[in-house]
């Protein structure tokens, strides 16, 4: 920049535009060896930054590769106990559906056991109740069949004929 200006005051002073050829006057010589300088001793300086740069790079696309790996198997870890737990889960299933079916045959089979008893029980009390009432009618035909010939015997039987009655059966009974 400094080069332009000065060749532009110079081009001035001689009242146009032109080229300044004397290098002292330009500072031409200054110029290429500051360039100079700083190209020999920047050079290390810039490459070492670029260096640091471009390891710093290099590591973090490492890193992120082996984010990216690690992320991978343990998706694919994951997917595979997502897989196993749906097989346990449909083995639970497939084995709660088939107790429930056995305890509902069990169920039923014992409701049907049940009834059976029930109807035993109830067949049992309905002849016991029979046979009671049947005996109940014994016991009432015989009690009428007893006082009936009890008052058919007072008024038949004289004195004489109970006597004989009575030696009969104790005859009979072998006295």
């Amino acid at each position: 920049m400094g080069t332009v200006l000065l060749l532009a005051t110079e081009a001035s002073r001689e009242g146009g535009f032109g080229f300044n050829s004397d290098i002292l006057e330009t500072n031409l010589i200054n110029l290429v060896i500051i360039i100079a300088v700083l190209f020999y001793f920047g050079r290390g300086f810039l490459g070492n930054i670029l260096n640091e740069r471009r390891t710093g790079i290099q590591e973090a696309i490492l890193e992120a590769e082996k984010r990216q790996k690690d992320a991978a198997a343990a998706l694919a870890e994951q997917q595979q106990k997502l897989t196993q737990a749906q097989a346990e889960a449909e083995r639970i299933r497939t084995a709660s559906e088939e107790t429930a079916k056995k305890a509902k045959e069990a169920i039923l089979a014992q409701a049907a056991q049940d009834v059976e008893r029930m109807k035993a029980t109830a067949g049992q009390e309905l002849e016991s109740e029979r046979e009671r009432a049947i005996a109940q009618l014994r016991s009432a035909v015989v009690s009428l069949a007893l006082a009936k010939v009890e008052s058919q015997l007072k008024t038949s039987l004289d004195e004489n004929a109970q006597h004989q009655l009575i030696d009969r059966s104790i005859a009979l009974l072998g006295g």
